[in-house]
């Protein structure tokens, strides 16, 4: 038996196969999870929808969290198909390319207000929107980044826009929790994913990241589908307002060096 067998998982954000949502996807799968996928609808029909159906998921829909009825219709199309929801991931983040390299004082009033509308405030419009199917039990995932905490050179605005993302993981726990129903980040080290590919000098920060985490390795989509395993089941029924760290162990380090 899986640990997950039985539930009922409802993932937004899968761009490709090298998203992290993707990794959390096969996890939670491999645990016996029941898998849906909404996200932007230029992916689903090239990227998105051939990968549900490798899991055996027939639940496939395009959503824009901007607008609030994107949001209901795809929940309300959820409700129609499914007796409740267990695990709500939230895997969403953009930002405007020219706002992830250079200085962050030159970020525009839009591009501000765009990375906090989908990399932040779509965790709250997900989760009262997923209310009425979530239940004691249940549990919320979403993803951030160290960038939240410290300065990380280029990544700017999705820093703050992260760093809005952790409090409301820390709020929505605190509503949440009388009803049984747990809200959590993971903060993983970095990824080479499609948003990733748009963060200024990316690829340097990449290739010198396994000379300096303690575990000396990179992190890997399947690292983080484990700890989601961890989030999604039981085993981490008295867990919730946390960002857990899945970086090798960067984190912990004052002034990494490849000494």
């Amino acid at each position: 038996m899986g640990l997950l067998d039985g539930k009922r998982v409802l993932i937004f954000g899968v761009a490709n196969d090298h998203s992290i949502a993707w990794g959390i996807a096969q996890a939670l799968h491999g645990e016996g999870a029941e898998i849906g996928f909404s996200s932007v609808e230029s992916l689903i029909d090239k990227r998105v929808r051939p990968l549900a159906e490798s899991l055996g998921s027939t639940f496939v829909e395009p959503c824009d969290v901007q607008r609030d009825e994107d949001i209901d219709r795809v929940f309300n199309r959820w409700g129609e198909t499914h007796d409740g929801l267990d695990v709500l991931v939230h895997a969403l983040a953009f930002a405007k390319r020219e706002d992830l390299t250079g200085r962050f004082i030159d970020t525009s009033r839009d591009g501000f207000a765009l990375a906090q509308d989908v990399s932040a405030y779509s965790l709250v419009g997900l989760t009262r929107a997923a209310m009425p199917q979530l239940r004691r039990g249940s549990s919320i995932l979403t993803l951030t980044y160290y960038g939240a905490e410290k300065v990380v050179a280029n990544y700017n605005v999705m820093g703050v826009a992260k760093a809005s993302l952790e409090a409301c993981v820390r709020y929505l726990a605190a509503d949440l929790g009388p009803d049984g129903i747990r809200v959590n980040a993971i903060s993983a080290g970095p990824v080479r994913t499609l948003a990733a590919a748009g963060i200024g000098g990316f690829k340097k920060m990449y290739a010198d990241f396994a000379d300096v985490a303690p575990l000396r390795a990179n992190i890997t989509i399947e690292d983080v589908g484990r700890t989601a395993v961890y989030l999604a089941s039981d085993l981490s029924s008295a867990v919730t307002g946390e960002v857990i760290y899945v970086d090798g162990g960067f984190s912990v380090l004052g002034v990494p060096t490849a000494d």
